[in-house]
């Protein structure tokens, strides 16, 4: 078995959070209990989801994201020179919207000291010789959509009007949480990159873009990026990206099959393996695989975590006969297709169920490669 990421059965990091750290959250909120007190219910709450994650028999362990509101927008408030705000509207998903936050530069945007590296080091206390800690993140290209999405675009270039600048900015202050990541024992980072899904829909992003830009110059820009926050990374870090089209109280923000990005996406960006979604048809076929290149690996989404209905094992394991067609079983792996609780709401299953899935991917990846 290989000592890191991805496994055969693996999965994307988000977790469905328990009442009793939604409870926590809110009365922290609400001023009724402090900061400590809130630690304390999220370390005792992530203690238990490891203790599942292994007795599940997966080998790689998260804290769930239970430390955080948003997927990506937590890490983004941690780096320095950006700061957290609330827009007037959230983004709208298929039939609803998503809650407010989003972000703003306040300065010169570095990565010393950011939170996620004492996160990062509690879950990794609980390593074994049977399992691997997981630091996800999002995307460098996810923070720089954000400071440009609507509004926050006139801000952005008050402090940056040299947009290189902004960039350069951001990949060395990535490169520099990924140094104290990894001088924290971190050896498996996940970029999560929504962008890569706008790029696929065709709507979305003529109603996003409103014809400013192409999407093959945009494409460019977010790859250069992305590569630029890796570069020089120690030989023994795995980074991973997972890329999906949204992900919110079991509804989704963008549809369209990887075509459009596939020769910027899986031909060139540097990262060892992709995890995909491919739950529905709204992810398109399995024909733009063709372009991931000899030395990377696929983590097939195949199993949907917005719905608690069980897979056909039939069905999945023909879906994984069709991606072998593009790309070499031995390189395939299986997973769902994003995490269970992106935000904090999280998706419309229960905790049962959501373990029930995890159980259904892992049946089906041991029936597939028998290692």
């Amino acid at each position: 078995m290989s000592k890191n990421a991805p496994f055969r059965y693996d999965f994307v990091g988000s977790f469905l959070r328990p009442a009793q750290l939604k409870q926590a959250r809110a009365d922290f909120e609400s001023g009724k209990i402090s900061e400590k007190q809130l630690e304390e219910v999220e370390n005792e709450a992530i203690r238990d989801l490891v203790e599942k994650q292994k007795a599940a028999g997966y080998h790689v362990i998260t804290d769930g994201e239970f430390r955080r509101s948003y997927w990506h927008l937590d890490f983004m408030w941690g780096l320095n020179g950006v700061e957290h705000i609330e827009l007037d509207h959230g983004y709208f998903f298929h039939g609803e919207e998503t809650t407010h936050g989003s972000v703003a530069v306040s300065g010169k945007i570095s990565g010393e000291g950011h939170p996620f590296v004492e996160h990062f080091k509690f879950v990794k206390q609980f390593e074994d010789e049977n399992t691997v800690a997981r630091q996800t993140i999002p995307a460098p290209a996810q923070l720089l959509a954000e400071l440009f999405r609507e509004e926050n675009g006139k801000n952005t270039v008050k402090f940056y009007p040299d947009e290189e600048v902004l960039i350069q900015d951001i990949a060395k202050a990535y490169r520099t949480v990924i140094k104290e990541l990894y001088e924290a024992g971190c050896r498996n980072i996940q970029f999560d990159d929504c962008t890569w899904g706008m790029f696929c829909d065709k709507k979305y992003w003529e109603a996003r873009q409103q014809d400013c830009v192409t999407i093959e110059s945009e494409a460019e820009k977010y790859l250069r990026l992305n590569n630029l926050a890796i570069e020089g990374r120690p030989e023994d870090l795995v980074i991973t990206t997972h890329v999906c089209r949204g992900n919110y109280h079991s509804t989704w923000a963008s549809s369209g099959g990887y075509e459009p990005v596939a020769k910027y996406l899986f031909a060139n960006e540097n990262v060892d393996a992709y995890y995909l979604e491919f739950d529905d048809e709204r992810s398109g076929g399995f024909e733009p695989l063709r372009f991931v290149s000899d030395d990377k690996k696929v983590v097939l989404g195949l199993i949907t975590t917005k719905s608690p209905v069980l897979e056909s094992e039939e069905l999945i394991k023909e879906r994984i006969r069709q991606a072998a067609k593009y790309v070499p079983l031995e390189r395939l792996y299986l997973s769902p297709q994003c995490g269970f609780a992106s935000c904090e709401i999280g998706n419309k299953l229960t905790e049962e169920e959501q373990w029930a899935k995890l159980a259904l991917v892992k049946k089906i990846a041991s029936a597939t490669w028998k290692e």
